[in-house]
């Protein structure tokens, strides 16, 4: 089929039967068939075409091209997503105090802590990227230093404390 129905057409499939193009993708169509129930074929099927319905047809989704925005961006580039802190540690300070009680106590606002961890950990991630789409190493040297970065986020767990989010904490080896 050379134009593209839109939903509400009416179809005939030499396999399924007739149906009805409930959703159309950049790829897809999903009809519902009376016999067979919902089933997705790809835009080029042969099928005979009973009733066209000249909708027009956003044949890429807003949520495609957002996703697929996003996944490149995270891909190739060292733009990291908004990773909130925990409520609790807005406006606090981080203080290292030394042994020695005669030397100073430095103080470092908690929100630039938490921004050098999050910059490492996307570091660590667009570095697990490179090794993973790399041509120069075989599958055991990807192997061998997944497992070291998988230790690397074991090692970095203990931050967890300052995420907001469950979702975005580091990971590692659960051994």
């Amino acid at each position: 089929m050379a134009k593209i129905l839109g939903i509400g057409s009416r179809v005939k499939h030499a396999e399924y039967g007739v149906g009805v193009v409930t959703n159309v993708t950049s790829e897809l169509y999903w009809i519902t068939f009376i016999d067979n129930g919902l089933e997705t074929v790809t835009i080029d099927t042969e099928m005979e075409i009973i009733e066209a319905v000249d909708d027009e047809v956003d044949t890429v989704s807003f949520y495609e091209v957002e996703k697929t925005l996003r996944n490149l961006l995270k891909q190739y580039s060292d733009i990291s997503e908004i990773v909130p802190i925990a409520d609790k540690y807005k406006g606090g300070t981080l203080t290292l105090s030394p042994a020695d009680a005669g030397l100073a106590s430095k103080d470092i606002p908690i929100e630039t802590f938490f921004h050098k961890i999050v910059m490492v950990r996307d570091r660590i991630r667009v570095m697990e990227q490179k090794i993973n789409s790399s041509k120069n190493l075989d599958d055991q040297e990807k192997i061998d230093l997944q497992q070291y970065i998988t230790r690397i986020y074991g090692s970095l767990t203990t931050f967890n404390v300052l995420f907001k989010n469950s979702s975005q904490n580091f990971k590692g080896s659960s051994k």
